[in-house]
């Protein structure tokens, strides 16, 4: 049984947080489209190891504030968030653990505010160097305006489209078993950008959903009382967040645990390994066969890796 929240007021907004166990703290940062849910084996294999699992619905997600306006979701709000949060349940330093935007997030926290972090482990999401250029004009000259991440900028048609039907949604999401890396990457290269929006409007789903019939309706419930424009305006702030990042070279000192995918499409092993020098202490594990959702998908292999490695 997944816990129930209980309610923490930060910076400004009121955050929906479950918890389990007692001993160190472990805070669990979820990713889009996902729910402090998303950690639903995690908790209790924490809690059972010693630790005090922490699963904040974060801010315009679930249960959690969803504030009006773009700038509402930029890196610093989040930030402020978690560490509201923290200061609320008196926790100095924490463990943390980032999934898709929650490793993103991470990384920002790694560098901008490294003395609330004892330990940290990112999954799928590796830490990439500052760019020259702004990262959405990037994106739109390699991938076209069709790409998810592009799209999000242009307009509110992703969601429109979303809010109607968020199990839906969810459904053509949340899936594994779609494509293999080396299959990918034999695909012409206008087959290779990624559209959310023509994925929820395809007629039949690929692969195999990764979730329960019970478990998609708690996802359908949250995203059905939020709506999708918080989770989305998250994206709206890839330039604003590009802005405000130190442009020198990273070096994080953090002991960093790294769980990647080997099928999540999106993250290249090239890009995986580029993130070696820039972070002192690493350990790599990339599971496989996985898709994008990691810890949903392979429970059991990711609290075994996460465990083991917070234990040393």
């Amino acid at each position: 049984m997944f816990p129930e929240p209980r309610f923490v007021d930060t910076n400004g907004i009121r955050m929906a947080v479950h918890e389990a166990g007692s001993g160190p703290p472990v805070v669990l940062l979820h990713g889009f489209p996902e729910l402090a849910y998303s950690w639903r084996f995690q908790l209790p294999a924490l809690a059972a190891a010693g630790y005090r699992a922490i699963a904040p619905d974060l801010r315009g997600y679930g249960r959690t504030t969803a504030p009006d306006g773009v700038d509402a979701y930029a890196a610093s709000e989040l930030i402020a968030d978690v560490h509201g949060l923290m200061d609320a349940l008196e926790i100095p330093r924490a463990m943390f653990v980032g999934h898709d935007w929650g490793a993103l997030l991470l990384w920002q926290m790694a560098l901008l505010a490294p003395e609330r972090i004892e330990r940290m482990v990112a999954l799928n999401v590796p830490l990439t160097p500052h760019l020259p250029a702004d990262p959405i004009t990037l994106m739109r000259q390699r991938f076209g305006d069709r790409f998810y991440i592009v799209n999000f900028q242009d307009s509110d048609e992703a969601d429109r489209l979303f809010d109607a039907d968020p199990a839906r949604v969810i459904d053509r999401l949340m899936r594994k078993n779609q494509v293999r890396r080396a299959d990918w990457e034999k695909l012409p290269a206008d087959m290779r950008v990624i559209s959310l929006i023509d994925i929820v409007q395809r007629e039949h789903a690929s692969g195999d959903p990764v979730l329960t019939p019970d478990e998609l309706a708690v996802f359908a419930a949250g995203f059905a009382r939020s709506g999708f424009t918080g989770p989305i305006n998250w994206y709206r702030n890839w330039t604003r967040n590009w802005e405000a990042q130190a442009t020198g070279d990273y070096d994080i000192r953090i002991p960093t645990l790294f769980i990647g995918a080997a099928d999540d499409v999106v993250i290249p092993p090239a890009m995986i390994e580029g993130m070696r020098p820039m972070v002192r202490d690493l350990e790599v594990h990339v599971l496989d066969p996985c898709s994008h959702w990691t810890q949903q998908e392979r429970p059991d292999d990711v609290n075994r890796i996460l465990l083991d490695w917070l234990a040393r």
